[in-house]
């Protein structure tokens, strides 16, 4: 009995829903897809169509399953296979088969939907804004400070519920400057704005704000996550990667209110523009973040495919809130995606010049800091004192003039890497040749098609604990041997940390003609667990040689140009027509079984690229920007909004499929991503303007039982939002209060000390701690190995950056506690805290406990908190001695730094 009035009941609930709305037919997307995701498509989706039969794609749904007959027939539901088996009383014949069987709500309500025709309907997401989405109207207009507030109080009417007033201005600014900057103010600019009776007031401040440069540090902290940026490559080695000229890039671009399609095109395809800047290509390193294997033995092609697939996942999760990873193997589960979709996205990536070698190539080279001038004045002058006949004109950047004279001169020298037990590593500078390497008895590495009629001899730096003998052969390790030179050790075997004292050696050369394969060969009785040989360069010398015309001095000054070593930054760059690679369907997944040949081109749901253009990523990124593309916008408005108010508009940030949460303001979304990529032309701080100065954010945090009943997560924002300070704010305010941050912008990462026993690098990894000042500096510049982040990063939900992270989710912790209690960092913070009240003149320590806590929280204590301050004081004195004012005042410093208030915005 209980049983059949749970089923009437839930079916009166349901046709209840359909009857409410102004629509009384069936919905496929408000009631159809719901069942079907949740009951059907383990079976009839995108990894298994049981049956020939698939609920993922409309052409199939309604196409004859392998019984030659159709499931569904629109009209006519009683000549539907599909109704039959959902009715059918046959265990073996009833679908859905070995589940729970549809309740008689959900069985009419599909019945419903076929007899209606079985329209079938886009998930909302795939379906472009309505570009005409005007606020909605409300009753209490007065406390809508701009449009988003109308949209947010039209559904708090709806809730019966009504939204708080402003929040106290000390505790609103401080808010608005952490969640702009990432930094606290300064009492200085809470009193300036308390005691501002200016109407604009606020909106003074959030312009302030937006024009610091401080703007970028903070908001690049959120995008490197997406772009998975970090200091190290990842995998087994995760040695240094020299990258963080593109966190830079990122911390500009915000900044500089670089319009979001600008930022968009220039990441993914900013190689392909006209001319590209040196800006535009340190862009494109987004995509090079991707991890490298430095291991020995692994196979490049596998690791430049795996960096392929990540790069398509990582796309379509950070421009398109699609979960991609699983479609390398199989259509996906529930959203409209085939395999072929996924291949035919990554052979937008198959043809650029990356391998997954060691030195990274093809990298931009650039000079920083004194390096720069001192190269502009060397080159100015070897071109002051060159030769009638000798004179030309290099061109390109800093770097590629360094090489063309270099290379003018004689100098044809070629990057190299080492030698190990397992394998060998080389970068070419040169576009037009290959080098491949291979380890048997000996490591061995080939240049294809080197021109060696004009060569003498050949030149090598390199750096060997151990020694030994490298041969020059032709066209095989086996081959002529036109070379033969010892390389006698440089260090010791049990200090390779000399290493870099480089020898240089030349080896003389037999006459050749004409262009050859060359191959290095290096060969050692014993084969070492280490390392064996390291090389820096080797140089090509020819007969005669340009640099030997000229005298001592022009030389020294060659040799001084070659020493300054330039920056390398990873960038995208496409293969010349000539090396471009196929792509095919890998087979379950496996880059070693390929299917069929596949294209470049976009999901057919989302849309086509733009006519008239190569199908390439400039193509395809100015696709993910364009207003045919439903997704972008809206993705983009959905975590800077998640980002200020705690949860996005829809909560599942990284996921706007048919598995996602629904939109809590499905309006207001819409509304704003037209505004973004219309009126306010991408415009990331016209967005962010916007949303700080409506009510809804300015609102105070109090909350009462209604609230707490009807909005316990505060997803309508029925109140302001309250959260946990991410890890870089947490690290960034505490420096900030206690005045040691050092807030130098740009430049290479800083190496503030692992806690005691957390920093332990391995494979020859150095870890040098910056010095004072560098320790100091802001989170978003902190050196990050993927295998060993900072602890207190992953403490308070940081990420190792592996891969792309969407969204941070909050946790809370005993261990967050224990750190901010007792970590190394944290505790100097404390001290200078202390040192801080205790400076404070003519005040009793009372007074200085007062002084301590107003800087902290940017406003006075009152009487109550007052005197829990100074009982702390007063025990921690009793404890540690009367002569013991310094660690007194550094205990009730920590524990000022450890209150919710300060933790939380």
């Amino acid at each position: 009995m209980l049983k059949n009035l749970t089923a009437y009941l839930a079916l009166l609930s349901l046709l209840s829903s359909c009857q409410s709305t102004n629509d009384t037919s069936v919905s496929y997307n408000r009631d159809i897809r719901p069942i079907f995701n949740q009951k059907c498509l383990s079976c009839h989706g995108g990894v298994k169509q049981s049956g020939g039969f698939s609920l993922l794609f409309e052409e199939d749904a309604f196409a004859a399953t392998e019984s030659g007959k159709p499931a569904i027939v629109p009209g006519q539901s009683t000549k539907s296979e599909l109704v039959r088996r959902l009715r059918h009383t046959d265990p073996e014949l009833r679908m859905p088969y070995q589940a729970d069987p549809l309740n008689e709500a959900e069985i009419q309500l599909v019945e419903r939907w076929i007899k209606e025709g079985a329209k079938w309907e886009k998930h909302w997401a795939y379906i472009p804004p309505d570009p005409g989405i005007e606020p909605p109207e409300v009753k209490e207009d007065t406390w809508a400070n701009n449009d988003i507030d109308r949209f947010i109080l039209a559904r708090l009417e709806r809730e019966s519920l009504t939204p708080n007033q402003e929040a106290d201005r000390a505790v609103l600014l401080r808010r608005l400057s952490l969640d702009l900057i990432g930094l606290p103010p300064s009492m200085k600019e809470v009193d300036n704005f308390v005691n501002d009776a200016a109407p604009d007031a606020y909106e003074r401040q959030v312009d302030r704000l937006l024009a610091s440069s401080h703007f970028g540090e903070r908001w690049a902290g959120m995008w490197l996550d997406l772009a998975r940026y970090a200091d190290s490559k990842g995998y087994e080695k995760d040695l240094y990667r020299s990258i963080w000229k593109f966190r830079d890039w990122v911390i500009r671009a915000f900044n500089e209110d670089k319009p979001f399609d600008e930022f968009t095109i220039e990441q993914l395809a900013g190689d392909l523009l006209p001319d590209p800047t040196q800006d535009q290509l340190v862009a494109t390193a987004f995509h090079r973040n991707t991890m490298a294997n430095d291991e020995g033995g692994t196979d490049n092609e596998e690791f430049r495919n795996y960096a392929n697939i990540e790069r398509v996942g990582t796309t379509f999760e950070v421009w398109q809130s699609t979960t991609m990873a699983c479609v390398q193997c199989h259509s996906h589960p529930y959203d409209p995606f085939r395999q072929e979709d996924f291949y035919e996205f990554m052979a937008f990536f198959n043809n650029t010049a990356d391998r997954d070698i060691y030195h990274e190539a093809p990298n931009l080279f650039t000079y920083e800091g004194p390096d720069k001038g001192k190269v502009e004045e060397i080159i100015s002058w070897i071109e002051d004192h060159l030769k009638a006949e000798d004179r030309f004109t290099p061109a390109g950047t800093l770097h590629q003039q360094k090489e063309a004279l270099l290379e003018h001169l004689g100098y044809r020298r070629i990057q190299a890497e080492f030698f190990d037990k397992s394998s060998a590593f080389i970068e070419l500078i040169a576009p037009d040749q290959n080098a491949l390497f291979q380890i048997q008895d000996t490591s061995w590495i080939r240049f294809d098609q080197v021109d060696l009629s004009r060569v003498a001899n050949i030149s090598f730096r390199y750096a060997s604990p151990f020694g030994g003998y490298v041969e020059a052969r032709l066209n095989s390790q086996f081959g002529p041997l036109i070379g033969n030179l010892y390389l006698p050790p440089t260090a010791p075997p049990s200090d390779p940390e000399r290493w870099a004292k480089w020898q240089t050696r030349s080896m003389d050369i037999e006459s050749t003609t004409g262009p050859q394969n060359l191959f290095f060969v290096f060969k050692k009785d014993k084969i070492a667990d280490a390392d064996l040989l390291r090389l820096d360069w080797w140089q090509l010398n020819e007969v005669p040689n340009r640099k030997d015309a000229y005298n001592a001095t022009f030389n020294q000054q060659l040799e001084a140009l070659w020493e300054i070593q330039p920056t390398p930054t990873p960038i995208m760059q496409e293969l010349p027509l000539g090396k471009r690679r196929t792509t095919h369907i890998f087979e379950r997944g496996n880059w070693l079984v390929k299917g069929r040949e596949v294209h470049e081109n976009i999901p057919e749901i989302l849309g086509q690229l733009p006519e008239g253009t190569p199908a390439n990523r400039l193509a395809m990124a100015r696709w993910l920007v364009s207003p045919e593309n439903p997704l972008t916008a809206r993705v983009a408005v959905n975590r800077f909004w998640e980002q200020l108010f705690g949860y996005g508009i829809v909560e599942t940030v990284e996921d706007m499929g048919t598995q996602s949460k629904p939109p809590s303001h499905p309006e207001l979304l819409d509304w704003l991503a037209v505004q973004f990529s219309g009126d306010w032309h991408w415009s990331v701080k016209q967005l962010l303007r916007t949303l700080v100065t409506s009510s809804a954010y300015r609102q105070s945090t109090e909350v009462n039982a209604a609230k707490l009943e009807k909005d316990p997560r505060n997803l309508l924002l029925s109140r302001g939002p309250r959260l946990r300070l991410s890890a870089e704010q947490l690290r960034d305010q505490i420096l900030a209060v206690s005045d040691l941050i050092n807030l130098e912008m740009y430049g290479p990462s800083a190496k503030p000390p692992y806690p005691k026993g957390a920093g332990q690098f391995k494979f020859g990894d150095r870890y040098e701690v910056s010095d004072s000042a560098g320790q100091h500096r802001r989170a978003v510049y902190t050196y990050l190995k993927r295998t060993n982040p900072f602890p207190n990063r992953i403490n308070f939900d940081g990420t190792d950056r592996t891969f792309c992270t969407s969204r941070r989710i909050r946790t809370n912790t005993p261990l967050q506690a224990l750190a901010l209690l007792n970590d190394p960092a944290y505790m100097e913070a404390a001290q200078a805290l202390a040192q801080f009240m205790q400076a404070q003149p003519s005040l009793s320590d009372l007074d200085r406990l007062k002084a301590g806590y107003q800087r902290v929280m940017l406003h006075p204590p009152d009487e109550r908190k007052v005197k829990i301050l100074k009982k702390l004081y007063d025990e921690a004195l009793a404890q540690y001695g009367p002569d013991q004012q310094s660690a007194a005042f550094a205990l009730v410093a920590n524990a000022l730094l450890n209150l919710d208030e300060f933790i939380n915005s």
